[in-house]
């Protein structure tokens, strides 16, 4: 047990913290309910105390004074019975439902507001009675056993310094009526009880702390299991790569397309090839319109060739522009003269090919020898 908490070193991650609270594993103390059921009830009485005193003496004084009309006979008892719970029940609905409403509103801020769907399932291990004792017998139910011992002794010893003071009020040597009898008993009570509920809620604060430190201890992982979780949430790295590597392939493909559209293709001389394309009417700068490495740049310069696409040899400008710029992007900044100059050279030396009508190409045409080409098997990935 010891060894496997030790293995436990890195933190929970968010699915896992997500799992855990979704079967009720999460930081929640019982202290927290009663301290709320407790002061919720005190504040009940205080609030609605005088209104239900008034009422019972209200109803006490109608029987007691029409007691000469009151017939009581076999039939009517249990309608005297009805009427008499129906009275109470409206008397102490309003307090019953205040603590009803605290001990729920505890356990929603304990769960955050967030259902636990999970945690209603049947768990058949804890039905075993060999794993009942053995949780029993360890050192994580003793601190709740010892909680609630220093949480009686000190229940005990206020209630204890509470009641001398009040066996020392004059109202036990001198004589005093019903309704002081009954206003003292409510202010010594009401005294008690909010001494009561002080420490219940330091002891529920400490209580609280100690579970959210053990549910985050439990909650720790290995290494191992961060790996696995890892990968089962990410996906496989090799399915994820292969993945990868068919987009590249189909976005290499499609820019294939765009090389007979190029202005110029700039190489390294063939381990590296960058094709170009500027508009001045539709572009603000030179675009990217295709780039490859090594077989791909090979395939690039055949079809370049193919449709007469300038090709320039600049290893430089080729490297830059194969580690900068992206497809179907404009240049760099920084490359901006560079590449002016080679668009210069290139619009000089081949001014036929950019003003004549008669050299285009219909590329949309899925007959063309570019659509043919690029779905060639790539001699890359052959």
């Amino acid at each position: 047990m010891s060894e496997d908490r030790d293995s436990k070193t890195e933190q929970p991650t968010g699915k896992k913290l997500q799992e855990a609270f979704s079967h009720g594993q999460f930081a929640r103390s019982a202290e927290i309910q009663s301290v709320f059921v407790l002061a919720m009830g005190l504040l009940a009485l205080t609030l609605l105390g005088p209104s239900v005193w008034r009422r019972l003496v209200l109803a006490m004084t109608g029987i007691l004074g029409h007691l000469h009309t009151i017939t009581l006979q076999a039939d009517q008892l249990q309608r005297y019975l009805a009427l008499a719970a129906a009275f109470l029940s409206s008397c102490v609905a309003p307090i019953v439902l205040a603590v009803m409403f605290s001990g729920l509103l505890a356990g929603a801020l304990q769960s955050r507001f967030r259902a636990t769907p999970n945690a209603l399932e049947p768990n058949w291990a804890r039905l075993n009675p060999v794993g009942g004792l053995k949780r029993i017998f360890t050192l994580r139910s003793a601190i709740p056993g010892l909680l609630g011992c220093v949480r009686l002794g000190a229940v005990l010893l206020l209630s204890y310094t509470a009641i001398r003071r009040v066996l020392e009020d004059p109202i036990f040597f001198t004589s005093v009526g019903v309704a002081r009898i009954a206003e003292f008993l409510a202010g010594s009570t009401a005294k008690i009880l909010l001494r009561i509920v002080g420490v219940m809620a330091l002891l529920a604060a400490l209580d609280y702390a100690y579970q959210l430190w053990r549910t985050h201890r439990d909650l720790m992982m290995t290494r191992e299991e961060v790996k696995e979780e890892s990968k089962s949430s990410e996906g496989n790295p090799q399915v994820k790569g292969k993945q990868r590597q068919m987009r590249s392939r189909y976005s290499f493909r499609k820019s294939l397309l765009n090389v007979p559209k190029a202005d110029v293709v700039v190489t390294n001389p063939t381990h590296l090839a960058v094709a170009l394309r500027y508009d001045r009417r539709r572009m603000k700068a030179p675009r990217v319109v295709a780039k490859g490495s090594r077989l791909n740049a090979l395939r690039i310069r055949s079809l370049a060739h193919q449709f007469r696409v300038p090709i320039v040899e600049n290893k430089p400008l080729a490297r830059l522009l194969f580690k900068y710029g992206r497809v179907d992007g404009e240049i760099p900044a920084e490359l901006y003269v560079a590449v002016a100059e080679v668009l210069a050279w290139v619009y000089r030396v081949n001014r036929y090919r950019y003003y004549a009508e008669s050299n285009q190409v219909d590329h949309a045409d899925p007959a063309s020898p570019a659509h043919r080409l690029a779905r060639e098997p790539d001699p890359l990935h052959a």
